[in-house]
Order: structure tokens, then sequence, then C-alpha cells
């Protein structure tokens, strides 16, 4: 089971490697970052898209933040212009950070149920698997970028978690 403190970490996490990435993007192009890779999401724009419908789409079921106002199937056209979507990860990396800050201990030990709309029923489990998969689900996108990334030729930084333990980061 995971306790308040890696919930903290993986919120460090998550924030450090989206400015990693997002810097890495940065210096391609708009047409290279909207490129079909044959990614799941096709393209570098369209995972980051994803990756911030899928932590709004959780963290509407943690908060009391509203959901994303589109769905899944339009997960990866959310924010055309990649400056805005930029803003808007880095605002939202702010509101995970804010979030595993203030977490109770105690619902980490509960059971935690929502509505899913990939699998079209409510389902329930234990609130630290759910939120086990809200990060791992950020670290399986976000690794699928980091390779579209290098293979391109950007340089984002190491994903190695080990490395937050690097007092500069």
């Amino acid at each position: 089971m995971i306790d308040l403190a890696w919930v903290r970490t993986m919120a460090r996490y998550n924030r450090w490697q989206n400015e990693s990435l997002y810097a890495a993007a940065a210096t391609l192009s708009d047409a290279e970052r909207k490129r079909d890779r044959g990614a799941f999401f096709k393209s570098i724009h369209g995972t980051f898209n994803h990756l911030l419908w899928g932590d709004h789409n959780w963290m509407s079921r943690f908060t009391t933040l509203p959901k994303p106002p589109i769905s899944n199937a339009q997960s990866t056209v959310w924010f055309d212009d990649f400056e805005v979507l930029r803003a808007e990860r880095m605002r939202f990396d702010g509101l995970i950070s804010d979030w595993a800050a203030n977490i109770d201990a105690a619902w980490l030990t509960g059971d935690f149920s929502w509505t899913s709309g990939a699998a079209a029923k409510r389902l329930s489990g234990p609130s630290w698997m759910i939120v086990t998969h809200f990060f791992n689900h950020q670290t399986h996108h976000r690794g699928q970028v980091h390779a579209m990334l290098t293979a391109v030729g950007a340089k984002p930084d190491d994903t190695d978690i080990i490395f937050l333990l690097d007092p500069d980061r």
C-alpha cells in the first residue's frame, strides 16, 4: 500500500517530468509536435493533450474540480495551441501538487467508487490502488512522449525517479 509520502513524491515527479518534456517539445515546430508518429495517441501533441485530459478526469473524481469539457475520444485535440496547452499543464500540475499536499491518509486506506466512461459502469476499488493508477497512467504516456521526442533529436531529462534525490530538483 502507498502512503502520503509516496503520493507527494509522485506529484513532484509528475511536475518535474512534465516541465522537462514540454521544454524539449518547445524546441520542435508545431508541425513536428503534431506529426503522427504511430503512437497510441498518434503525436507528441495528441499524447500531451490526452495526459492532461486523463489527469483532469481523475482529479474531478478525487476533488470538487469539474470534469473535462470533452470526452476521451476528443482528448487528443483538447488544446490546439501548444503554448496554451503548456500553460494549462503547468497550472494543472500545481493543482495536483496541492491535492497531494493535502490528501487525507485515512482516505488512502478506504475504498473509492467512480463511474467509468470507458467501461460504461460504476467501478470501485481501494483508494490507494486508484491513486497508483492515476500516477502510473501519467508515467506510461510520458514514456511514450519521451520516446517520440528522443526519436526526433529533442533532449528531455532522464526519466529515472531516483534523480528526484538530487537537491536541485
